[in-house]
């Protein structure tokens, strides 16, 4: 779980370095379009991402994931790869919000207290950062949003499909839905835009894979809190590789934040079962 995590921090850098030519929705769309290749390529996963029954629940997850990767990247392209990354990592805050609004799920009223101390902490990180809170950040944290509502509609998809109908649908909406301005903004790849690509790619499928693998044995608490460990990673790759600046105000909000979310997290899984060994599939 902790390789899976690093490997997401190491994704939002690869993407960061991909998008200093690309555009963020051509990155993600070339992402998507190689995360669908096992789907396509090999019969066994092809006929599981066939067989479906909800087909409008599945439609949900793909849209609404194909949405938060599109806003992720964009706000990758023009912020810093920590603070995308950290915005888009909220999204454990939004899911809460849509189990109980939209799947009955009953939420803790204390879930309020470590709620708040992560907008605290976001305000704090927007507030330090050197962009400010503009239309990318602002992109960023509706990812969070879109990302909440395609795990809720993932959640309640899970009680009747395989987990590899969830994927395909995610990586097929998610490729569709980024193509429009992909296309729009596009430029032909080179050599070492290649690499980026599919070293994000790359990552992304083997964090997948380990995190899918890793729930056989690791409870939903201890997943949500490790995988926050994406955000310190890509936060450390920016400032070390790319002078992403990161101030002391950024630094203490961006605490405050990941300790809010772990906070909602915890609160949210008292008294719930585990997940299934596949059932949560990160949006990136």
């Amino acid at each position: 779980m902790v390789i899976a995590a690093t490997l997401f921090g190491a994704m939002a850098f690869a993407a960061k370095i991909a998008s200093s030519r690309l555009s963020g929705p051509e990155v993600a769309m070339i992402r998507m379009a190689i995360g669908l290749l096992p789907c396509l390529l090999i019969p066994r996963y092809r006929r599981a991402a066939m067989h479906f029954r909800r087909l409008d629940l599945i439609l949900y997850r793909g849209i609404f994931g194909g949405i938060a990767v599109m806003l992720y990247f964009l706000a990758i392209e023009h912020t810093t790869a920590g603070i995308a990354t950290l915005l888009n990592y909220t999204a454990p805050i939004w899911s809460g919000l849509f189990f109980l609004l939209f799947i009955g799920e009953k939420t803790n009223g204390r879930v309020l207290i470590p709620l708040s101390i992560a907008l605290v902490g976001i305000f704090l990180v927007v507030r330090g950062e050197p962009f400010g809170f503009g239309r990318w950040e602002i992109a960023g944290a509706c990812s969070a949003i879109a990302s909440g509502a395609a795990v809720t509609a993932m959640r309640a998809a899970r009680r009747a499909e395989n987990s590899w109908s969830v994927y395909a649908s995610f990586c097929l909406f998610g490729m569709l839905v980024n193509a429009p301005l992909a296309i729009r903004s596009w430029r032909m790849p080179v050599g070492r835009d290649w690499i980026a690509l599919l070293a994000t790619s790359l990552f992304a499928m083997g964090a997948q894979l380990l995190l899918t693998f890793s729930l056989r044995w690791v409870d939903a608490m201890t997943v949500g809190v490790i995988s926050q460990l994406a955000v310190l990673i890509s936060m450390s790759l920016g400032a070390v590789f790319l002078d992403e600046r990161i101030t002391g105000i950024a630094a203490i909000g961006a605490a405050l934040t990941i300790a809010g979310v772990i906070g909602v997290t915890y609160i949210s899984s008292l008294g719930k079962p585990e997940a299934a060994a596949d059932e949560v599939v990160p949006e990136v």
